[in-house]
């Protein structure tokens, strides 16, 4: 096609005999005064639609434009691309000449799936131009409800090549090379990345590689819970695991030590980041993906579980010029995702935060994040020095260890700064005993706290297969509620659908017990007085508990009584 790359926008879509010199210029005085997109605006003042849209931009980008209800497709060319990245990334194959594939896409701006695709395909990409009907319109004509499974990608292996692999590594020698061939080959490839895209497609947290003396076990973390997935022959799991440590930049002749590695991924336009860790076991190494996917986690203060009322005081937390705002809970409580959220609310351009973690989980714009390393002796307190140099308003202190890093958060905030950080306890008032037995004085953990977050998660209900009922005696008693409490009052559960994997699940919200820093609390905390008291007197003035914020999420037929009583313990 005629080279258009370098032609500007406006000029391209003028030429193309759908806008007027007119049109263009008015949407240049837009763009002039509130930025943005010359695209976008166009669309927005309906000038051109979106498909008139995308079709110069892939112009503009040099890429041929294609009719896929006009072409034919052959079946050598079809099985180049698996259903499963068809879907994924929304693609066509369209030829294949001189080792290079030519793919249709609907958004020809989403060039970040090119290096992706070449990963994955093993050969050139080139791009063409289509709109997104017609490219739905294909993957079903050319795939239909073809699905790939583990079966059937098996069914590719040479069980000759893969039992002389695991006879070469039966006596603790690997052959390197051998190693590398299977781990590079295209159904360990294939079958990788099938077991990503599903755990990516379910929402998974993590995804488990566990091999057993005669068992190789892949598992899958959704909402909380492990899941297994159709487990491949325990023979695989060198290669697999192998695969793994190629694409995390990992020393795959390495399986004595721990290792630690991360993978960047485009999934359909979505960034992906993959923390990969690796464990030698009696039988081999077990390997563990954690996804980090930022489409999936709503960084909103709203949208983390708070009530209308907690969220007001969280909010007046962060509005504090000074002091410690700490959240405390497990791990995977949702700790992180809560304090992230809270700073993306404070975030502005009059403001400097600065952050110190291990690991920086996800990037916050605007924000400065530090990441801890502690073989080198970027420890917390090391980092958290540093950063009062580094002239902030607010800070995040990834987790309180010990007690350096305790006392340079008290010193932090005495000196004009909001510090934000983590601890690990079962309740909020516990908080107050964990900093005094770290070793802070009584009068300085009075002075700078100003609230204290706990926090649990529990399993939402699907709201595709949500059912009301009317709770029993028995389980009425179960969440320590006198049943004339509840009266009539109507509760819900999951049936079980395609949706939720037959769970009856589908995602977590969180419950909250906020202790806000009063003058009586203060006091208390001065007289170090005992955990009991401190909760009592924090309940009289209106802290709820995390078992009472779980009755509220039952009532609300958000969760049901079996999660809230799993996550919380019963307060007198």
């Amino acid at each position: 096609m005629e080279d258009t790359s370098r032609k500007p926008l406006g000029q391209l879509l003028k030429e193309m005999d759908l806008l007027s010199e007119g049109q263009i210029q008015e949407a240049l005085g837009i763009q002039k005064d509130k930025g943005g997109a010359l695209g976008h605006i166009l669309v927005e003042m309906g000038f051109v639609s979106e498909d008139e849209m995308l079709f110069a931009l892939g112009a503009q980008a040099g890429m041929d434009v294609v009719n896929l209800d006009e072409i034919s497709i052959s079946k050598e060319v079809s099985s180049r691309v698996s259903s499963s990245i068809a879907n994924v990334y929304n693609i066509v194959p369209v030829s294949f000449d001189d080792g290079v594939l030519t793919i249709a896409m609907a958004d020809p701006l989403n060039v970040s799936i090119f290096d992706d695709l070449r990963f994955m395909l093993g050969c050139e990409i080139q791009g063409a131009v289509s709109n997104d009907e017609q490219v739905r319109r294909a993957i079903d004509r050319l795939y239909g409800d073809e699905n790939e499974t583990v079966e059937s990608i098996l069914g590719e292996f040479d069980s000759d090549d893969i039992f002389e692999l695991n006879e070469a590594s039966a006596d603790g020698k690997i052959d390197l090379e051998n190693l590398e061939d299977a781990a590079n080959s295209a159904p360990v490839v294939k079958l990788l990345n099938l077991i990503l895209m599903q755990g990516i497609k379910d929402q998974a947290a993590d995804i488990h590689f566990e091999p057993f003396e005669g068992d190789f076990k892949i598992r899958y973390r959704v909402d909380g819970v492990l899941y297994d997935m159709m487990p491949p022959p325990p023979h695989l799991a060198l290669a697999l695991i192998s695969r793994v440590k190629v694409m995390s930049n990992l020393d795959i002749a390495e399986t004595r030590l721990p290792q630690d590695g991360r993978i960047e991924l485009a999934i359909g336009g979505r960034p992906i980041d993959l923390r990969v860790s690796t464990l030698p076991t009696m039988f081999g190494e077990s390997c563990v993906m954690r996804i980090l996917d930022r489409t999936v986690v709503n960084l909103d203060l709203e949208a983390v579980g708070l009530r209308d009322q907690d969220l007001k005081m969280f909010r007046h937390f962060i509005s504090k010029p000074n002091g410690i705002v700490l959240v405390t809970g497990p791990t995977g409580s949702g700790k992180t995702t809560t304090l992230y959220s809270a700073l993306n609310e404070a975030n502005s351009p009059e403001i400097k935060i600065i952050t110190t973690e291990d690991p920086v989980e996800y990037d916050l714009a605007g924000i400065i994040q530090c990441q801890i390393d502690e073989e080198i002796g970027v420890t917390y307190s090391a980092c958290l020095r540093a950063i009062l140099r580094q002239d902030p308003d607010k800070i995040l202190v990834g987790e309180i260890r010990d007690q350096e890093t305790a006392v340079m958060a008290v010193e932090a905030s005495l000196t004009g700064h909001l510090v934000f950080s983590t601890l690990h306890t079962n309740d909020a008032p516990s908080v107050v005993a964990r900093l005094l037995d770290i070793g802070i004085e009584s009068f300085l953990v009075s002075a700078t706290i100003q609230g204290i977050v706990a926090q649990r998660l529990v399993r939402r209900i699907c709201s595709d297969c949500k059912t009301l009922y009317t709770p029993n005696r028995e389980e009425v008693m179960e969440l320590g509620l006198d049943p004339d409490e509840v009266g009539e009052r109507q509760f819900a559960y999951g049936k079980g659908c395609n949706r939720c994997n037959g769970s009856g699940y589908r995602g977590r919200t969180a419950i909250f017990e906020i202790m806000t820093a009063t003058d009586e609390v203060r006091e208390l905390i001065l007289e170090e007085a005992s955990t009991q008291q401190i909760r009592e007197c924090a309940r009289e003035q209106g802290m709820r508990s995390l078992r009472e914020s779980g009755i509220l999420a039952v009532f609300d037929q958000v969760t049901t009584i079996q999660e809230v009583v799993k996550e919380t313990i019963m307060v007198d």
